[in-house]
């Protein structure tokens, strides 16, 4: 299937639809030379009537919680990617007019790109259409709003590849009725949406498995594999693995090496000989594949002579330091 690119660079449009429907919303004057230093959270403002639009019923957990449990998913898929992904929150999606103003501003509760370091990607003012890249993923979260009916066809119109609505698990009193639990995601195919059962972005990863994901008090055993997979094909597109994080890349050479002196304790029992006096470390063993080791533990006559051979692998020419190995 072809993948059509968002219009990223694209010349903003000079007019838009009118103001969009916001149920849930109440409005409040927010005048232009206010907007850019506005802290308060609002989900969508005009410059032509100065108003902003915020949610009306107070915002508890039931909204802000897949949001966050988002961003904390994302890093557990990065990490398996073996790639940074960066999550910006609910960050201002900026639209200008011709003139360079501020014209219209949304606010999504969660904005994810997948590749930060060679994105486009928004300064501390907002994502600005026709300057910066689009996210990858844009989540909305209708507890008591319904972006259907408003905020969805600017992010159309405004080209966002991919934007998740999920209706929480939780219920509110402000809830409007009929709205059931799940998650839907919407595609930018031709300019227009269509719902998907999967994402991608976030190759093969289901709506069902996101909304499970986000909505259980605790990291499932099915959630669990299913970060891995995606983390798995995601490195797999990008030629990525694990090791390629410093820091988890770190713990598991650590591992390795905990795993090695284990082994290493056995053979040289097996062979008459003492255990090590010390631990080997991951130093030790990073120019080394297991096999290269084993060989070593087989044909050392003593542990100086073992870490000496090891040593001696590290020494060798073709030797570069791999943090996959």
């Amino acid at each position: 299937m072809q993948i059509e690119k968002p219009p990223s660079l694209a010349e903003p449009p000079r007019r838009a639809r009118p103001g969009p429907e916001l149920p849930g919303c109440r409005p409040i004057p927010v005048r232009r030379e206010e907007i850019a230093t506005c802290e308060s959270r609002f989900e969508f403002w005009d410059a032509e009537t100065e108003t902003a639009w915020v949610i009306r019923d107070p915002t508890g957990f039931a909204h802000e919680g897949p949001s966050q449990r988002l961003a904390g998913l994302a890093q557990l898929i990065a990490a398996v990617r073996g790639a940074p992904i960066e999550c910006c929150g609910a960050m201002d999606l900026v639209l200008r007019n011709e003139r360079g103003e501020r014209w219209r501003i949304m606010q999504a509760d969660q904005s994810v790109y997948l590749h930060p370091g060679r994105s486009r990607r928004p300064h501390a003012a907002g994502m600005e259409i026709g300057v910066h890249d689009h996210p990858d993923v844009v989540l909305e979260v209708d507890n008591t709003t319904d972006v259907r009916r408003g905020k969805l066809g600017l992010y159309e119109e405004w080209g966002f590849p991919e934007v998740w609505v999920e209706v929480p698990e939780r219920y509110t009193p402000g809830r409007p009725a009929g709205r059931v639990p799940g998650l839907v995601i919407h595609l930018l195919e031709g300019g227009r949406y269509r719902t998907a059962p999967e994402s991608r972005a976030f190759t093969g990863w289901t709506a069902e498995e996101i909304h499970t994901a986000m909505s259980e008090p605790e990291l499932s055993a099915a959630t669990s594999d299913a970060l891995t997979r995606v983390g798995r094909a995601l490195g797999a597109r990008g030629g990525t693995r694990p090791d390629h994080m410093p820091w988890l890349g770190a713990q598991r050479r650590e591992a390795r090496a905990e795993t090695m002196t284990a082994v290493a304790d056995r053979i040289l029992a097996s062979r008459g000989m003492s255990r090590l006096a010390l631990p080997l470390d991951a130093a030790e063993l990073a120019g080394a594949t297991n096999d290269e080791i084993v060989d070593a533990l087989l044909q050392c006559r003593d542990e100086p002579d073992l870490r000496a051979r090891l040593l001696a692998l590290r020494r060798r020419p073709a030797y570069r330091p791999d943090p996959r190995v």
